[in-house]
């Protein structure tokens, strides 16, 4: 069950751009699926073609779709639209005997315990134990989408290879790219705008973290085996979890953007506060905030370290104090 080199990339953005990197390198044919002009002409300097549409154009995607035969989406996780127009163009392709490998980008938040920074949770999930990981609720954050792709999954069988990566705290800087990722960068606005670094509740709840790079490399060693791995396998186990070793608590967070933040001068004391629930509209709202920046969500990847991958990059404090900062900064609040 071979499948060919034609890869498209639904939202190659802080992610995908990376991951495009690195399979137009080993000369995969790789098209970028992009919201704007602007983005396209940037993938195609990249090496790549670039198709432009939205994640609701769902029937361009299915259409996209249906002529790759790898398929990564690593748009937001939470459009549900866009995902199921991809599993709609693998099963065309599975009815016209074509097989497609689909790598689905979820993330760490579906693992939310609603902690809310209250309290450090002892939970870890191995992405080698699926029950675990199916017995979050049907509603976590990012779940109806999983579970929308899991749907397609038992209906295609094994006339495709369907899998969900599932990242955790995302850090790291390409600047090549100019793309920063959103918690930490979230944060540290925050600070500028309030004049402190901040957490919510008592900043004690912990998460993993990964460096974006050591993520696209990720992705492309789940790749390779996918192409010669039997389906099989996927429909055993489609998770994926992609991390370095470290928990790290949100009040260490805090604590790493009030200490840059004051040595840089721009604010005046660098010990964390307690962020009030009034300001969440400045991070991701009444409703999301705890589930993107308070909660426990402890990861472990059990299934890419067999596969040879392991971390290689900076540390999220170097990452932060040497690359995202100084660009955080040049950008403003």
């Amino acid at each position: 069950m071979s499948v060919g080199k034609n890869v498209l990339i639904v939202g190659p953005g802080f992610i995908g751009w990376n991951v495009l990197d690195r399979l137009v390198a080993e000369k995969y044919n790789v098209t970028g699926y992009v919201r704007r002009s602007a983005h396209a002409q940037q993938i195609e300097r990249s090496g790549a073609k670039a198709v432009v549409g939205s994640l609701d154009d769902a029937e361009l995607i299915k259409t996209q779709t249906a002529a790759h035969d790898i398929v990564f989406h690593t748009a937001t996780a939470d459009h549900q639209p866009s995902a199921e127009a991809v599993c709609a163009g693998v099963a065309e392709r599975a009815a016209q005997g074509k097989s497609t490998i689909y790598i689905h980008t979820s993330g760490t938040s579906v693992l939310d315990d609603g902690a809310w920074g209250e309290f450090e949770g002892d939970k870890i999930y191995r992405d080698d134990q699926r029950a675990e990981i199916d017995a979050v609720a049907d509603d976590a954050p990012h779940r109806p989408i999983d579970l929308a792709v899991l749907a397609a999954q038992r209906r295609i069988g094994d006339k495709a290879k369907i899998a969900i990566m599932i990242p955790p705290l995302i850090y790291g800087y390409n600047p090549s790219h100019g793309r920063l990722s959103m918690q930490i960068p979230t944060l540290t606005r925050f600070a500028l705008k309030h004049g402190y670094a901040g957490h919510l509740g008592k900043g004690l709840a912990v998460e993993s973290q990964i460096n974006v790079v050591d993520l696209a490399r990720g992705y492309v060693v789940l790749l390779h085996h996918m192409e010669s791995a039997p389906p099989t396998e996927f429909l055993e186990n489609p998770y994926f979890f992609c991390e370095n070793g470290h928990d790290t608590s949100w009040k260490t967070v805090a604590e790493m953007i009030g200490s840059n933040l004051y040595k840089a001068g721009k604010i005046a004391d660098p010990t964390p506060k307690t962020i009030p629930p009034e300001l969440y509209g400045d991070l991701y709202g009444a409703d999301y905030s705890g589930a993107a920046l308070g909660l426990n969500s402890r990861s472990r990847a059990i299934r890419l370290r067999q596969l040879g991958w392991e971390p290689r990059e900076r540390s999220m404090h170097e990452s932060f104090e040497l690359f995202e900062l100084p660009e955080i900064l040049k950008q403003g609040v």
